[in-house]
C-alpha cells in the first residue's frame, strides 16, 4: 500500500542508537504533528526505559511507524522529497527551500548517513552551520533545528 498525500513533515531516524535523543524528538514530532519514521535496525528496544522517560506522557501522541529499510519507506512515499542531513553538506538548512510534506532524513548518532547516499543526493542534502571546533550536535537538537526552520518557512509558526 502507498501513501501519496499528507500535509506535514516527517523526521526519518534510520538506524539511531541512544534512546534518549529518539525519545527527545518523538516528543518534538507529538508537539509539532509530525510523523516519526524509525528505520532499519535500532541500537535499543522501544520499550527501553530511557526512551521512555525522554517522551514518557507524550508516546502515545506520536505517529511512529517503523521500517526495515530506506528504499521501503522511500517506495510507501514514492511521490515524497527525502532531504538528507549532514555534516559534509554544502547547502544550508537555513537556505533550503522546504515544502510541506517533506521527509528530513538523519544518520545514526556515530556515523551519520552512509557517503554514498549523500553523494547520490547532493542537491536535497543539508546541514547545519557549526562554528569552532565542535564536530557536530546532537542528534535531537539538529532535529529541532531542522524541523522548525521548515515551520516556518512553510508559514506553521505562525
Amino acid at each position: 500500500m502507498t501513501e501519496q498525500t499528507w500535509n506535514h513533515f516527517h523526521i526519518v531516524l534510520v538506524e539511531p542508537e541512544i534512546p534518549p535523543n529518539t525519545g527527545n524528538i518523538a516528543r518534538l514530532c507529538g508537539a509539532t504533528g509530525t510523523t516519526l519514521h524509525l528505520v532499519g535496525k535500532l541500537g535499543f528496544s522501544t520499550d527501553d526505559r530511557y526512551l521512555k522517560r525522554a517522551g514518557l506522557d507524550y508516546w502515545s501522541e506520536v505517529d511512529i511507524r517503523y521500517w526495515d529499510n530506506l528504499e521501503t519507506l522511500k517506495t510507501a512515499f514514492p511521490v515524497g522529497r527525502f532531504i538528507y542531513t549532514s555534516k559534509k553538506a554544502e547547502q544550508s538548512h537555513a537556505a533550503f527551500v522546504f515544502k510541506e510534506g517533506d521527509f528530513l532524513v538523519f544518520g545514526k548518532e556515530t556515523k551519520g548517513l552512509p557517503d554514498d547516499l549523500i553523494l547520490a543526493n547532493l542537491n536535497t542534502c543539508i546541514r547545519i552551520p557549526i562554528f569552532g571546533k565542535v564536530r557536530s550536535l546532537n542528534l535531537s537538537t539538529a532535529a529541532g533545528i531542522v524541523l522548525y526552520e521548515a515551520l516556518r518557512q512553510t508559514g506553521r509558526l505562525a
